[in-house]
């Protein structure tokens, strides 16, 4: 059995969290990616902390298995040369490197096309061609502050703050992955490949607005922009007798539910909870009512209550209760490997299954240059060049 992307071949120049997280999604599916580093190898190699060898990062080992590594210094003739020849036997490339110094090494899509006209070229950019801050430098901060994610958290809490973690990252890199498989779904059907462009800051405005922009959707406004639920400071796991809990009684059943369990069944005919709609109008007043109710109780004795209730609740998890949450346990989310050079670490399987199948076999994230000269002789180099190749230094 194997994936659905078995057989496609991807040439990786990414780096960091954003195309790295697209092409791991697209390894973990059945594709061959080939990662390119450069020398230095890939950034997140470095500078994530946790380590146990250089240039091995937890993190690196996280966004990177299923891949092969080889090493080209692109400032080279020869290495370019070599990148060539891989790229014309690929099935796709994704790059997040700047369009210009793309355009310059030859490796945007109107250089590449004629060489392999199935090629399906994805490129994670910042910002989307045709605006003011394209071809400009970002990281995901960036994107936060831009595209409004720090805007929510100041509407919620009173102060900008960044998602602690590379939200744009994770979202524009999964969303390139599956711009990736529309357009190989088309290639199917035309033979033909493209160019795909997925700019992080648009894709993020569009996850914004989509969320938030509310009553601003119309023209003139008919209320102000925001959703006042997700926009509550205390939308957030809230206080029990011994921890936290989290509670999501929308519809009308669930509600009322939750009014006969902490104790106030009059709330059922109050109009400001007597309806979705209602709730949601008075959504600060709502929340301060779980806030109150669920102060009774120890978390267990809630989940017990909400579990015979039908209530959607759960227990709240820090990062470390991850790794032995019960239901992650059940379906055995996190797994042990035993590394070549870094030794026993633990990993999180796919998430998503296919009946048709699944990728046979798991490998584990490179070491730089790890797999370069078996790479360059599946495209046809002798042992005689790839010497050659490193000799000059194009190679490692």
């Amino acid at each position: 059995m194997s994936g659905p992307l078995d057989g496609v071949r991807v040439v990786d120049l990414t780096t960091v969290v954003v195309g790295p997280i697209c092409t791991r999604t697209l390894a973990d599916y059945g594709a061959e990616v080939i990662k390119v580093e450069a020398t230095g190898g890939d950034l997140l190699r470095t500078m994530a902390q946790g380590s146990r060898n250089p240039g091995m990062s937890g993190k690196f080992i996280n966004f990177n298995r299923n891949k092969r590594s080889i090493v080209l210094d692109l400032k080279k003739p020869e290495a370019l040369a070599a990148l060539h020849r891989l790229i014309e036997k690929a099935d796709v490339f994704v790059s997040n490197v700047r369009p210009e110094g793309l355009a310059r090494a030859g490796l945007d899509h109107t250089s590449l096309a004629p060489r392999n006209p199935r090629l399906i070229h994805c490129s994670i950019l910042a910002f989307g061609r045709g605006g003011r801050y394209y071809n400009r430098p970002a990281y995901d901060p960036i994107v936060q502050s831009l595209s409004g994610v720090a805007g929510t958290l100041e509407r919620a809490t009173g102060e900008p703050r960044f998602v602690p973690m590379v939200m744009s990252d994770h979202t524009t890199g999964l969303i390139a992955a599956q711009c990736i498989g529309f357009a190989l779904y088309r290639r199917e059907k035309t033979g033909r490949g493209e160019a795909i462009d997925v700019p992080m800051l648009e894709n993020m405005a569009s996850f914004v607005s989509s969320e938030h922009l509310g009553a601003a959707t119309f023209d003139p406004p008919v209320g102000p922009s925001g959703d006042g639920r997700l926009l509550s400071p205390d939308y957030r796991p809230l206080p029990t007798q011994d921890g936290y809990i989290t509670v999501g009684p929308n519809t009308n059943p669930q509600a009322f539910a939750f009014f006969d369990a902490i104790g106030r069944p009059e709330l059922k005919k109050d109009p400001r909870f007597d309806s979705a709609a209602s709730r949601t109008a008075n959504a600060a007043a709502y929340f301060e009512v779980r806030k109150e109710g669920l102060a009774q109780k120890t978390t267990a004795e809630w989940l017990e209550i909400f579990d015979r209730l039908d209530v959607p609740a759960a227990r709240y998890n820090s990062i470390d209760d991850l790794l032995t949450d019960p239901h992650l346990d059940d379906v055995g989310f996190f797994q042990a490997e035993d590394h070549p050079s870094e030794g026993r670490i633990r990993r999180s399987r796919r998430a998503n299954t296919f009946s048709g199948g699944e990728r046979a076999t798991e490998t584990h994230a490179p070491r730089l240059g790890e797999h370069t000269d078996a790479v360059l002789a599946e495209v046809g180099y002798s042992v005689a060049e790839i010497d050659a190749l490193r000799r000059a230094g194009a190679v490692r």
